[in-house]
């Protein structure tokens, strides 16, 4: 009885990430992962939400509990080696896992600043060109992605968040001025409020940066498919690769549109075309063009055309992908059937806004 005065709280547990080996106080109610990140550790991750299996790593002792399936994620070797996925798992006991951590040169701090809106423009009638500059500097590697807070103006409380990719790769060491290509989501408060009119000088209020999405020194051809706004990202770590002069490897990238009033993005990509060194190749794949129309490309879902667009080779391919899930749930299927290893594969999946987790 005297006993029970000095255990600690039911509600905190002691969580230790290998190889860091130090042990951090993680609360019940966080994600192995959120405790991790905002105790500095360089752990790995892309979404947060249980949708990209980057946060994985394995379950050494103690026990958790887990939110969501994660059999769809995981194989069936990593099930039997205990893996689960950090951003769906909260501390149930004192818990030890291993994860192979993010190289610490492209880890940057979690920031929080306010930025002040300087410009927008329309890409599409959906998509438009946010431009923000912002009070502090927001170190980040091209591929990564910052929450922006709800403004009170769209009824934000401070406390909802949505999760956008820097489109364009970092400039300097410190930037300040950030571009993001933002998609309208019918009936969601951000981006109804920012589409609504133009909002050049609102202030926001920024956190990040986050994510893991980025280059990987492979060997081989490369191929990038984009979806919606997903091609900010991907032009980011392209820009990121041609500055790092690592643009000779055979490059095809892939624009998954409705129709042609849905493709953005040309002068960007023959950007990339010309100061790629290596062989270039641009596809967009256009779903729901009208019979009859002017459009000479391909027609139909981008999944489809993988095997001829990727041909022989496909196999030897590092595949980047970003967009919708059902998108990109195809293509890694197709990429999969046609030889990819699941470790040449990397994306990150464009969640709405039922997804998007709330900041404590």
């Amino acid at each position: 009885m005297f006993e029970r005065f000095f255990r600690r709280s039911p509600s905190e547990f002691q969580l230790q990430v290998n190889p860091t080996g130090a042990p951090i106080t993680a609360a019940a109610k966080d994600s192995l992962l959120l405790t991790a990140l905002q105790n500095g550790i360089a752990f790995p991750h892309n979404c947060r939400v249980g949708g990209c299996g980057e946060c994985k790593c394995r379950l050494v002792s103690g026990k958790v509990k887990e939110l969501t399936d994660k059999t769809y994620l995981l194989s069936a070797e990593e099930l039997q080696q205990n893996y689960i996925l950090a951003c769906q798992s909260q501390p149930r006991s004192d818990v030890v896992i291993e994860v192979k951590l993010r190289e610490q040169a492209t880890a940057h701090p979690v920031t929080e600043t306010r930025g002040r809106i300087t410009g927008s423009r329309a890409l599409t009638h959906d998509i438009l060109h946010l431009s923000i500059e912002t009070e502090q500097a927001l170190p980040h590697s091209a591929g990564q992605y910052v929450d922006i807070a709800l403004p009170a103006a769209a009824g934000g409380t401070g406390k909802e968040v949505r999760s956008y990719s820097f489109a364009r790769a970092p400039v300097g060491a410190t930037p300040t001025l950030l571009d993001f290509w933002i998609r309208k989501v019918p009936g969601g408060a951000f981006t109804e409020w920012l589409f609504a009119q133009d909002r050049t000088g609102e202030s926001l209020s920024l956190i990040g940066p986050h994510g893991s999405f980025a280059l990987r020194p492979d060997v081989g051809p490369i191929v990038c498919i984009a979806g919606g706004s997903g091609l900010a990202p991907i032009q980011a770590i392209l820009e990121q690769a041609i500055r790092d002069k690592q643009a000779m490897r055979p490059l095809v990238i892939v624009m998954g549109a409705r129709t042609q009033a849905d493709v953005y993005g040309l002068d960007a990509i023959d950007q990339i075309r010309r100061a790629w060194s290596g062989r270039f190749h641009f596809e967009a794949i256009l779903s729901a063009e009208p019979e009859g129309s002017s459009w000479q490309g391909k027609r139909g879902l981008v999944n489809e055309h993988l095997p001829a667009l990727l041909g022989e080779r496909m196999a030897e391919h590092s595949a980047y992908l970003c967009g919708p899930p059902a998108m990109i749930d195809a293509c890694v299927s197709a990429l999969q059937n046609g030889g990819v290893a699941a470790t040449r594969i990397h994306f990150d999946k464009f969640l709405d806004r039922s997804n998007t987790p709330a900041l404590r």
